[in-house]
């Protein structure tokens, strides 16, 4: 009996030893590859995707009228850098095809586009055909748009998203008593002149015309 004890206390260690080996391999799991990209999105515009593609999923609004978006008329500044000999940055106003030109890669769609979106598509424009490394930064001058004449708070308005007449003029403190309301003015970067009926327009969005950045909105005083 002396014997069995003595050997049962000598296996109890290596039982310990056993038990927890398998409990440690039933908890752990492979480590996952992290992969670093050489012009990595924003914070912001990696929300709302898929981790492994980089790409928005299915049930994403590509029209989110809280994104900025470049318009006809729009600067954009192109910078480079992470290469061996520096690049000077590129200054680009989109043209009414919607277009900016870039040096090897020519003509690249710009319009409509959030600057992280048009940066991931220069950046992939550029590499790895013309650099291995490259990091691309787009950037745009404060984008503002104009209220004038029969407005509250008439001024330069700063240009944050996608707007309407009506909700530019609420932007600039609403109507004044004066206003007339039925022959509000649009003046575009490019000399268009568009007249909106407010009126109208707060019961058919369909009528309330988009403001970009550089129009001018001017509202008359109506007569009596």
């Amino acid at each position: 009996m002396k014997l069995f004890w003595t050997l049962s206390r000598a296996k109890w260690p290596a039982l310990g030893l056993l038990l927890a080996g398998l409990i440690l391999s039933g908890c752990s799991s492979p480590s996952e590859e992290i992969l670093f990209s050489d012009n990595p999105q924003p914070p912001s515009a990696l929300t709302g995707t898929d981790a492994g593609t980089g790409t928005a999923p299915a049930d994403t609004n590509p029209g989110d009228l809280t994104a900025a978006r470049f318009h006809i008329g729009d600067n954009v500044t192109v910078d480079y850098s992470g290469t061996v000999t520096p690049i000077p940055e590129n200054v680009q106003t989109i043209t009414e095809n919607g277009n900016i030109t870039l040096p090897y890669i020519g003509t690249v769609r710009a319009l409509g586009k959030t600057a992280g979106e048009l940066q991931n598509e220069i950046h992939d424009l550029y590499v790895p055909k013309y650099y291995v490394r490259l990091t691309i930064t787009v950037s745009s001058p404060q984008r503002v748009f104009y209220v004038g004449g029969e407005v509250k708070q008439p001024g330069r308005q700063l240009y944050i998203g996608e707007t309407t007449v009506t909700k530019a003029i609420q932007a600039a403190g609403d109507f004044t008593d004066f206003a007339n309301r039925k022959r509000v003015k649009l003046i575009r970067h490019n000399g268009e002149i568009i007249t909106v009926n407010c009126i109208k327009a707060l019961k058919d969005p369909s009528l309330d015309a988009p403001v970009y950045p550089g129009d001018q909105i001017q509202v008359p005083r109506r007569i009596f």
